[in-house]
């Protein structure tokens, strides 16, 4: 059940992991439930179309039953789920078979004579004794959860303690009037804590029955999906309104007075260099002054903070922060010292909302800009985009975007090639940036050529060197599996791939790699929590931690977990050839933010210097933006944008996690007030 507010808040897929060795290999598609004829139907999809079906039904023998199939972009799930409950009306055994995007969906679970719990996933098993508590699945159709959800608004706001550990409940608020299939009907709005790091909306029936959730990503009965856009609409007004009372304790006047960080480490992100022993004076929302120690003066009523042993930098980007749907998220991103951001692929009334509330001071997020995602209709377009059947089309589209105010365009991997010229030419024409996925059929280069100025995610680049079949497939899972099967073999150092990179590197094609997405999925085996997140497993919630948990993308064709991780190593090494080739290197995530120290890791590992990797995520996407001007430095006149960490980050760069200040737009934040809010309950390691 945490698996599916994970998804649909991050607008991605919700596969569980794959089974390790010791599981069973994945039932097939063949040998799941049929769903009855009378079954309820349930539809997942977004504003870009529909990408999957769940259905309901109870067996002969009584059991609750569900089967859940999902195609998003290539990533296919395919599960069933059992549901026999005991004498007291809780679930006494839960089976789960199938596969997600990420494998094997076993999951087990069941209670003894003895009333001791026993459950088994593909990434953990234990027991404990039930008594008044409940097993949340790890993963499962979405829809399983509904007897959970319906347990909780049973139990009230006390809530009910879950396995394998947490505590859940949930709130009823407002009504609103929808149209089924059979006219008027009443919906609630319901918010449900314990499952992540904030609260999270979906909605109940009039009788307090689970009905479904609206958002970027919307599972409701089949017949209501119009209603979506109205569900969304109040529950991000609802939560708005949450997130605006957290913003004005922050954003108060005692706040914003001048500050003055005395003998403190600084990152000169301009020259790449570190200095010692520094004086930065923060004043009117503004970096005021910076000098050695002592010969900068507070101003009266200053609050005199002392640097000693800690590292000024300027605040962080994420060049690949999906903003939009998910305000607290926002937050815990200034938690974590991200003052910035460039979302490649956000929806426009969703990133106008964003913005408007944040220079109102309702919205406690980082500054950046936007673009939308392009692509054509599609069963295997992304979610989210805005979908053209034409050439045409895909030119007004762009105007959409240009008119809306924002940044850029995306175009994604189901665009038609002969598209993308054209339509890059009057984005460009109106000022708009051009990047994204490269359509299936084309190469990096061949995109590069025909207008993009920056090429997303390193599997993309990885294309340049992969056989046609996967070139012609890369709108579909092929766009990791070609790069874990070929990319082992690939020679680095080839004229072919010297050439590319020159080309990139001449033109100023910007990179954005998102090293941290593909790690866990090539390299984890299911042993340990993946990199970027082991550092926060002690701070975050329990549902959280046990959903990071996975066991690496599926293998296949005979291939090893070593032979992926040969393969994510060639990944890092195109980084540090692109990036000594001159091309532009941006730090991004696409994920919670959280991972973007992890990133600056494998930065280091590709090659780039402690300061070159720090770069990536200060200056360097300032300049991709156009906000140089204003960020991505220490310097006198910027807006003060500003994080204070605690020990010498030119030493070690995951020095970085430990924020104990941030400054945004001058107000002082305690690094540890805000990680409360965000649902973080202490500093990261």
């Amino acid at each position: 059940m945490r698996k599916f507010f994970t998804a649909t808040l991050l607008c991605v897929s919700a596969g569980t992991a794959m089974a390790t060795a010791a599981m069973a290999e994945p039932v097939k598609k063949e040998d799941l439930l049929v769903a009855p004829d009378d079954a309820r139907h349930y539809v997942i999809f977004s504003q870009s179309g529909h990408h999957g079906d769940i259905w309901a039904w109870q067996t002969p023998e009584g059991a609750a039953a569900y089967r859940m199939s999902m195609n998003l972009r290539g990533w296919i799930t395919e599960t069933d789920q059992t549901i026999v409950d005991g004498a007291d009306g809780t679930p006494a055994r839960i089976e789960i078979r199938g596969f997600t995007d990420s494998g094997d969906a076993s999951e087990t679970y069941y209670v003894d004579a003895d009333g001791t719990a026993h459950w088994k996933t593909a990434v953990d098993e234990g027991s404990a004794p039930l008594g008044d508590k409940r097993y949340s699945t790890y993963g499962g159709p979405w829809l399983a959860g509904e007897a959970d959800f319906n347990a909780l608004i049973a139990a009230g706001e006390e809530g009910i303690d879950m396995l394998p550990s947490g505590h859940a409940s949930v709130t009823i608020g407002e009504e609103a009037e929808i149209t089924g299939p059979d006219g008027p009907e009443t919906v609630k709005l319901a918010f449900v804590k314990g499952f992540g790091f904030a609260p999270s909306p979906f909605w109940v029936t009039e009788d307090d029955r689970f009905f479904g959730f609206a958002g970027g990503m919307s599972l409701l009965p089949a017949g209501y999906e119009a209603n979506a856009p109205k569900l969304k609409e109040i529950s991000d007004a609802a939560t708005a309104a949450m997130v605006k009372d957290v913003a004005h304790s922050f954003l108060k006047p005692a706040n914003a007075t001048p500050t003055l960080v005395e003998n403190v480490m600084t990152f000169d992100s301009l020259a790449g260099t570190y200095l010692s022993g520094q004086s930065v004076l923060i004043a009117d929302g503004r970096i005021a002054a910076v000098g050695a120690s002592g010969t900068v003066e507070a101003p009266s009523g200053a609050t005199v903070i002392d640097g000693t042993g800690k590292t000024l930098v300027p605040g962080l980007w994420d060049a690949h922060r999906h903003t939009g749907g998910d305000d607290w998220n926002l937050l815990q991103n200034v938690a974590t010292g991200m003052t910035n951001y460039r979302s490649p692929g956000s929806e426009i009334d969703e990133t106008i909302s964003l913005v408007t509330r944040r220079a109102a001071g309702d919205l406690l997020a980082p500054e950046g800009e936007t673009s939308v995602i392009i692509d054509r209709k599609d069963p295997l377009a992304a979610q989210g985009s805005i979908t053209v059947s034409s050439l045409e089309e895909a030119k007004a589209a762009v105007h959409t975007i240009k008119d809306a105010g924002l940044w850029g365009v995306k175009f994604y991997t189901s665009m038609t090639p002969e598209w993308i010229a054209p339509a890059a030419a009057e984005a460009h024409k109106l000022g708009l940036h051009v990047h994204g996925h490269i359509p299936a059929g084309m190469r990096p280069l061949e995109a590069v050529r025909a207008g993009y100025d920056e090429i997303t995610h390193i599997n993309f680049i990885m294309m340049q060197a992969m056989p046609k079949e996967v070139i012609d497939k890369s709108n579909t899972a092929a766009r990791l599996e070609g790069p874990a099967k070929y990319g082992k073999d690939v020679d680095l150092d080839s004229p072919e791939m010297t050439a590319f990179y020159n080309e990139l590197g001449e033109r100023g094609t910007y990179i954005d790699p998102t090293l941290t997405v593909w790690e866990p999925l090539m390299t984890s085996d299911g042993t340990e929590l993946a990199p970027e997140y082991a550092p926060f497993a002690k701070v975050a919630p329990p549902g959280v931690v046990r959903g990071w948990k996975i066991s690496g993308y599926p293998l296949f064709d005979g291939l090893t977990r070593d032979d992926f991780r040969r393969s994510f190593d060639k990944m890092v090494g195109l980084v540090g050839k692109l990036h000594e080739a001159g091309a532009p290197i941006v730090a991004g995530t696409d994920g919670w933010g959280l991972e973007l120290v992890r990133e600056l890791e494998l930065y280091q590992e590709a090659g780039l210097t402690n300061a070159e990797a720090l770069q990536t995520a200060t200056i360097i996407p300032a300049r991709l933006t156009g906000m140089d001007e204003d960020f991505g430095s220490i310097t006198e006149g910027k807006v003060a944008n500003l994080v204070l960490v605690d020990g010498d980050v030119s030493q070690d760069i995951t020095r970085l996690r430990r924020v104990e200040t941030v400054f945004l737009d001058g107000y002082r934040l305690d690094g540890q007030e805000l990680r409360e809010a965000s649902g973080l309950s202490g500093m990261p390691e």
